[in-house]
């Protein structure tokens, strides 16, 4: 009984023994001029044996007896307890001994990708993306058989069981077995296609690439750069560059793109015929188009190379093209990237989340950000399919191609812009949607790329807020795809009044403050209704507001403001200016009651309890629709957190002070400015005790430094700690919240075991 093959030994013929993927593995290793990272496949038979042996095979049959698709309920029930039974299983001595000398035999310690293969998969006739699960950079012995279990267990996930059903696949019969090769260190990464993947157009390459680990780009939560290559003449026809500014690295984890290279064409031309030239051999050798997945990279050493990690039959040549023209006169509500063949109209349903596919009715358009595998049972219901994000080899323009669906994805905005109930037609084709329902028609195949859409992510379990001080902008950024703001700064409204707070007071024009500083205010809180607008008590530092009309009466020379009199502290030494804010608010809450507040730079509890004092005085109380938040921004209210959150609703963190503050470095200053990094493991644990506490209590919790939009591996730390909501800049708001969608994924997947 074979429990272990290595690639060298395996053919395409092997589907029985090794899967699709691990059959295609050992293949391509044959083929000269074709790189394949060393590895070798635990077959099938050790999965069989093992779940034999353990007593999982009558489990299997019981739980899975008389399932239907349309039985979520019961699917997700069956999926959890032949999971668990999988994974609380001892693996047969025999099978972790072979495992072992196979992994050592790569090198001690080296490490690997441990990938799933099911023996029905990436057939001609089936191959549905994402069934099984992956891991990556595993390392060690007992790392490498956990990995193992854990993809055998994977062939239980509701979605591979709905799948199955569908398909009409034995539970008990299909097995898997789990490829392990070395691991990439991918520079890039991306998916590429020996024919037009939408027209299906024999005579073209596509090519999609990204910077970083490939699952981005199969994902959809990038919008990778699309190359087309003519396979006559290797030419490149066509390049469609989108920005890019994170990535996913060798170990999951979400980095930043250096800003020189975010706009850049990620594959030179050298590079995209190279892999146009491979893309060619291969098909030849199956006689068959096929969608291979490529990385860029080493395996450790210093020559970089295109190395191939899967390729499978394409499976939607079946589908027809027609020629005819679209009528013109119909009104086009949206365009993307044309992912699937066909026109069909439908009722739009919105859904924002797996939880939510019982929604959807038969014949409707569905509607989302990006699907993902648990999306397939709504998918296989709907007329056609929209997303605002992913590109052709996304799961949503994968999936919708072999169950022959409309689709459209890349579109930027169908889930801000579509309604439910609303009417439309879908051109998968041309990637267009169409208001109302055609009667007919009959499409023309464009023989180019679409333009570049606007970068739109999915909707996030984490609340996405924006920071914004200028009202001028509040009519466009409230169009974008966010919460509410997290940080209204009212500090530049008051720059460009030009006059010093307190020289209205003493000229006596206190009235025309609060008229200013309403208007600004109310032009933000109506724009972003309902949504929530956190407005931040004036927060002036000396140096700021000296160059103002009357600064210099008002304003001392610190020698550094940036600790000096300030936030908090000076509200109670000037508690007539304070006062006006809070007049100001008031008026705009007659209107909008989804202005709050938030006070800044606190420094003891005392000077924040004679704030409460002054802002119940005015009439400000909390309620369910006024909410009082804190700034946290100096080390004293970390450590005294708790007895803080007794007295507020929310509590944002200031990074960019509570860095500074932490580690005593003044980030203006340029010698020290180096040390400054919200990164810092002291920092992050001072961000962790906040987020730990506010969770307790029951508090809101959120961020409004510029570390989230800066650092990716920030926003990764936050979610996973648990954060509320984060806060960023506007021109930050696609590619953290594209980030957020991909971190939660990921912490989704590892849940799931």
């Amino acid at each position: 009984m074979d429990y272990i093959l290595w690639f060298k030994e395996i053919s395409k013929k092997d589907i029985p023994l090794c899967g699709g993927k691990g059959a295609n593995l050992g293949e391509l290793t044959k083929l000269k001029k074709i790189n394949v990272p060393y590895g070798f496949c635990v077959t099938s038979n050790a999965y069989f044996d093992f779940i034999k042996k353990e007593g999982i095979l009558e489990q299997i049959k019981k739980l899975t007896k008389g399932l239907k698709g349309s039985d979520i309920k019961a699917i997700n029930l069956a999926s959890e307890k032949i999971k668990k039974a999988i994974l609380e299983a001892e693996i047969p001595k025999e099978i972790k001994e072979e495992i072992k000398k196979a992994y050592l035999k790569l090198g001690r310690q080296r490490s690997v990708a441990v990938r799933s293969s099911a023996t029905a998969e990436d057939l001609p006739t089936a191959s549905f993306a994402g069934q099984q699960a992956t891991f990556l950079n595993v390392k060690g012995v007992k790392n490498v058989i956990q990995a193992v279990k854990k993809c055998w267990a994977s062939l239980f996930e509701p979605r591979a069981i709905f799948y199955r059903i569908e398909k009409g696949f034995s539970h008990e019969k299909v097995k898997i077995a789990v490829p392990i090769h070395l691991m990439v260190l991918a520079e890039k990464s991306g998916v590429m296609f020996t024919i037009d993947p939408v027209t299906n157009d024999r005579n073209k390459i596509s090519i999609e690439a990204g910077y970083g680990l490939g699952e981005a780009v199969v994902s959809g939560a990038i919008i990778p750069d699309r190359y087309l290559v003519d396979k006559r003449t290797l030419k490149i026809l066509k390049k469609d560059i989108s920005k890019q500014s994170w990535l996913i690295d060798l170990k999951g984890a979400h980095k930043k793109v250096p800003k020189p290279l975010q706009e850049k064409q990620k594959l030179t031309d050298k590079e995209i015929l190279k892999l146009a030239k491979i893309g060619k051999l291969i098909e030849a050798h199956y006689k068959f188009p096929q969608d291979i997945e490529w990385v860029i990279g080493t395996l450790g050493g210093k020559r970089k190379k295109i190395f191939i990690v899967q390729t499978r039959p394409v499976t939607t040549l079946e589908l027809k093209q027609r020629k005819k023209k679209l009528r013109r006169k119909e009104k086009v509500l949206l365009k993307g990237i044309p992912a699937s063949l066909g026109v069909a109209s439908g009722k739009v349903r919105i859904l924002h989340s797996p939880s939510e596919i019982f929604k959807l009715k038969k014949g409707e358009v569905l509607v989302t950000e990006m699907t993902n595998p648990q999306f397939v049972p709504a998918m296989k219901k709907a007329a056609a399919i929209i997303t605002d994000s992913g590109g052709r080899t996304s799961h949503a323009a994968i999936v919708s191609r072999e169950l022959g669906i409309p689709c459209v994805v890349g579109t930027g905005k169908a889930t801000q812009i579509l309604k439910n109930g609303q009417e439309v037609t879908v051109d998968g084709t041309n990637g267009k949607v169409f208001e109302g329902k055609i009667k007919k028609v009959e499409v023309e195949f464009e023989k180019k790329y679409p333009s570049k859409t606007i970068e739109k992510p999915p909707l996030i379990g984490t609340k996405l807020y924006v920071n914004l001080s200028d009202p001028d902008l509040a009519e466009k950024i409230s169009k974008e795809p966010v919460d509410g703001v997290g940080l209204l700064r009212a500090e530049f409204m008051i720059l460009r009044f030009g006059i010093h707070p307190r020289l209205f007071i003493k000229e006596r024009k206190q009235k025309e403050f609060i008229g200013l500083l309403q208007t600004g205010i109310e032009k933000i809180a109506k724009q972003f209704y309902p949504r929530p607008v956190i407005y931040r008590a004036l927060d002036f530092k000396t140096s700021e507001y000296r160059d103002l009309k009357g600064g210099e009466e008002f304003e001392p020379i610190e020698p550094n403001p940036m600790i000096g009199y300030r936030g908090c502290f000076r509200y109670i030494k000037e508690p007539e200016l304070f006062s006006l804010e809070l007049k100001a608010i008031k008026e705009v809450r007659k209107k909008f009651k989804n202005l709050w507040l938030m006070i800044p730079f606190v420094r003891t509890l005392e000077e924040f309890k004679s704030i409460l004092n002054l802002i119940e005085k005015q009439g400000l109380k909390r309620s369910s629709d006024f909410k009082l938040w804190l700034m946290v921004e100096v080390p004293s209210v970390v450590i005294l957190i708790d007895k803080f959150l007794e007295l507020v609703d929310g509590i944002s963190i200031g990074s960019n002070d509570l860095t500074q503050l932490i580690l005593a470095v003044d980030r203006d200053n340029e010698k020290v400015a180096e040390i400054f990094d919200e990164r810092n493991e002291a920092v992050r644990w001072a961000i962790q005790r906040v987020i730990n506490a506010a969770k307790e209590k029951g508090v809101s919790s959120s961020i409004c430094g510029e570390a989230p939009s800066v650092f990716p591996e920030i926003v990764e730390f936050l979610i996973k700690a648990g954060i509320t909501s984060i806060s960023v800049e506007p021109d930050a708001i696609f590619s953290v919240r594209s980030l957020i969608a991909s971190v939660e994924r990921k912490i989704s997947l590892e849940k799931s075991f």
